[in-house]
């Protein structure tokens, strides 16, 4: 059993995040403790048994404002190129021939307009709008609306996307390969995927990318990373296309991450946010599943997602045997109405890695039950569902309301559920297949611990199956 996890904390370095190995150990909680005001990544830290470093700890919203200073500041010696839908004034008539003319670390300032085009950006450079609600790239018709292609031009990294509408796509709006240091902010994603042919678990996407290894039910979502990693997505608005927001692992590991403060809603047959590891592309080289780790989802809102299909708030998901979505932490995130679990973490066969992923702080409400194999048997907040082994699960400060079951745990394996308010009423905790659930220091809707038969009478949310609770908080966190 994996015996050390890695977790982000911010810090007002060169870069926005770093990592800090924690050893495993015993985290209780006294009966009286409050709200915790540090910032999830420290909290995690302390789970893990060490101590983040707090003289470096910086807010997310300041961590946020670092990256885009950093990554908007010109390099020495880049020019400026211009785009308008009249080529007038010396600049270029399309973003692609402005794109290719461009040297690397160049900027490319897009004017007000539509541009019926699709874009591939293989170098460093920023492609900027200043509003997206007049400026926009329409790509009916064609395949993806901005690809930054780095199967094809190896180690490409910085590059920026903001300010633009991306529509009718009939595959992802952007889509972003084995790349790092990508930005994509401030944007607005909607109506694409087109090309899908829904059709519940037959669904298929003619056209796509055979290096798209598991996106034949949702063309790839609107916002595709695959192989990326130290990137970050932030403020766009996601709506009405096949499902949201994806990282996954088809061409290359994703890891250390950052997707926060983006809307992402309406979308109506798949997740909001998915972390899928899937089998592995021809092109990646390799015969085994690469893995989808240390990202960060924090300070979303993911509503009214997969209402037609199966789609999560936040969902975490290992399909094949040997595929790996783990130690990744998500925080602060509003998920609503969603069409099964607020958060969904799901294993499907023997093998897989699903391991110390964290759920902290997040407002969880009104979500639906989950299905297929994994099924819950009403309204759920949180679903962990696998066959192998699912160690190191963290739910921790999370608020549920309007749910049946807040927290199901349907796996094998080990998950600490602390310090979440239950609003009362329905199940709290259940533990369905015997895993080690220590459900210490939550708040119950009562003072009363769940597992005494009367507690129900007392109007507790209560616990189903095997479920430790040693202490009760006295009133819900924050009060």
């Amino acid at each position: 059993m994996r015996r050390h996890s890695s977790r982000i904390v911010y810090t007002a370095k060169t870069t926005f995040f770093h990592h800090v190995d924690f050893k495993d150990t015993t985290f209780m909680i006294q009966q009286t403790k409050k709200h915790d005001s540090r910032s999830p990544f420290a909290i995690v830290a302390e789970v893990r048994g060490g101590r983040a470093p707090q003289p470096s700890l910086i807010s997310p919203r300041l961590a946020i404002g670092l990256v885009l200073v950093t990554g908007l500041c010109h390099t020495a010696g880049a020019a400026d190129l211009c785009v308008n839908p009249s080529g007038a004034n010396g600049c270029f008539k399309t973003i692609q021939a402005a794109v290719t003319a461009a040297s690397p670390n160049d900027t490319v300032n897009v004017s007000a307009g539509t541009y019926k085009e699709a874009v591939t950006i293989g170098k460093p450079l920023s492609l900027i709008a200043s509003d997206p609600t007049t400026t926009t790239v329409e790509v009916a018709g064609l395949g993806v609306g901005i690809y930054v292609d780095g199967i094809d031009n190896q180690g490409l990294a910085n590059v920026i996307i903001s300010g633009f509408t991306i529509q009718d796509a009939n595959f992802e709006g952007i889509l972003v390969t084995n790349a790092s240091s990508v930005t994509i902010s401030g944007n607005i994603l909607m109506n694409n995927d087109k090309a899908l042919k829904f059709a519940g678990d037959s669904s298929t996407c003619p056209g796509i990318p055979a290096f798209e290894t598991g996106e034949d039910f949702d063309c790839g979502e609107a916002i595709h990373l695959s192989g990326v990693h130290h990137s970050t997505v932030l403020n766009n608005t996601v709506q009405n296309n096949a499902g949201g927001i994806l990282l996954s692992d088809d061409t290359a590991a994703t890891h250390d991450n950052l997707i926060t403060g983006n809307i992402v809603s309406n979308n109506s047959l798949d997740c909001g946010i998915t972390l899928a590891s899937h089998p592995p592309a021809a092109v990646s080289g390799s015969t085994t599943a690469l893995g989808v780790y240390q990202n960060t989802v924090t300070g979303n809102q993911s509503i009214k997602n997969g209402v037609i299909g199966e789609g999560a708030g936040v969902g975490i998901f290992a399909s094949a045997p040997g595929t790996a979505a783990y130690s990744n932490v998500v925080s602060n995130n509003v998920l609503t109405s969603n069409g099964i679990p607020g958060v969904a973490i799901h294993g499907h066969t023997p093998q897989q890695n699903l391991n110390n992923n964290v759920i902290i702080g997040n407002t969880i409400s009104g979500n639906g039950a989950d299905l297929a194999d994994t099924p819950t048997s009403g309204p759920t907040g949180i679903n962990v569902a696998g066959i192998s082994p699912i160690t190191g699960t963290i739910i921790m400060q999370n608020t549920f309301s309007q749910e049946m079951l807040a927290v199901v745990i349907n796996a094998p394996g080990d998950a600490r559920v602390q310090r979440n308010t239950f609003p009362g009423g329905g199940i709290g905790v259940a533990n369905l297949q015997g895993a080690s659930v220590n459900a210490d220091s939550n708040w119950w809707g009562c003072t009363a611990n769940p597992t005494v038969g009367l507690s129900g009478f007392a109007g507790c949310s209560l616990t189903s199956g095997p479920v430790t609770v040693g202490s009760v908080l006295s009133a819900p966190l924050g009060k």
